[in-house]
């Protein structure tokens, strides 16, 4: 084991903040390791957009299903995915461009995330908590308006990062062999193994809540399968220019 490993493993999800701020110089070496993710092709097919404007802020806190730490942490990010600006480039060389398709999107999704992550690395490994925001994707025909995201480019999600006021544990994740395959797919095991996490999740929710909480891994999915989660998101996608040919 080593510093950057358990590092990673330590991950937590930090919804409360001290009222202090990064400084900008951490901020944005913060930022320059994020730049420094694996990018597909050397593409780098994100944006991140740092809300300063304290309006926007509250706005984007509402937008997000009413998180106050996206307002009350010290800084926010949205982080998104731009297949504008390599696009264009692509275009003023003399290319002949092909946009909207379903592997643009994807690239530009994934490359997000990557650099997204390493943010987040960066920011714990300097003592910094944060949180993700998916919630960035319940309006984000109005999330885009208010940040004036042009076609081609569109929201993957939020990121609170300040200094912690709280420290919760860290949540269990799956067991290993659960989603560690060798050589092929295999499920046999998979209804066993989730109800052994089912009952250590159950154990942890009963501890964090003083036994005010009593449910489990499979228990918290129902929800996300039982309607169409997010249902605007093709329409909106479509309307961003990713026509997914």
């Amino acid at each position: 084991m080593n510093p950057t490993i358990e590092l990673l493993k330590s991950h937590r999800s930090i919804r409360k903040f001290q009222n202090r701020r990064i400084p900008r110089e951490l901020f944005e070496e913060l930022i320059r390791a994020g730049q420094s993710a694996a990018t597909s092709s050397h593409v780098q097919a994100y944006s991140i957009i740092h809300v300063v404007d304290p309006n926007n802020r509250e706005a984007l806190a509402e937008l997000s299903g009413g998180q106050r730490y996206v307002a009350e942490s010290s800084d926010f990010l949205v982080f998104c995915a731009d297949m504008k600006r390599a696009t264009d480039a692509a275009e003023r060389a003399g290319a002949e461009v092909v946009r909207g398709m379903t592997e643009q999107l994807l690239v530009a999704s994934i490359d997000t995330a990557l650099v997204a992550q390493n943010v987040a690395t960066a920011a714990e490994s300097a003592g910094l908590g944060l949180c993700y925001i998916g919630g960035i994707r319940n309006n984000p025909a109005e999330v885009s308006e208010l940040l004036r995201l042009p076609e081609h480019v569109y929201p993957v999600f939020g990121m609170c990062l300040g200094y912690p006021d709280q420290a919760p544990e860290v949540k269990p994740r799956l067991p290993l062999a659960s989603i560690l395959k060798e050589d092929y797919y295999q499920s046999e095991r998979d209804p066993e193994l989730v109800a052994e996490f089912d009952t250590t999740m159950n154990t942890y929710y009963q501890a964090r809540t003083g036994g005010t909480k009593d449910t489990n891994w499979s228990q918290q999915l129902k929800p996300l399968f039982t309607s169409k989660l997010r249902p605007h998101m093709r329409d909106f996608l479509r309307g961003k220019g990713f026509e997914m040919k």
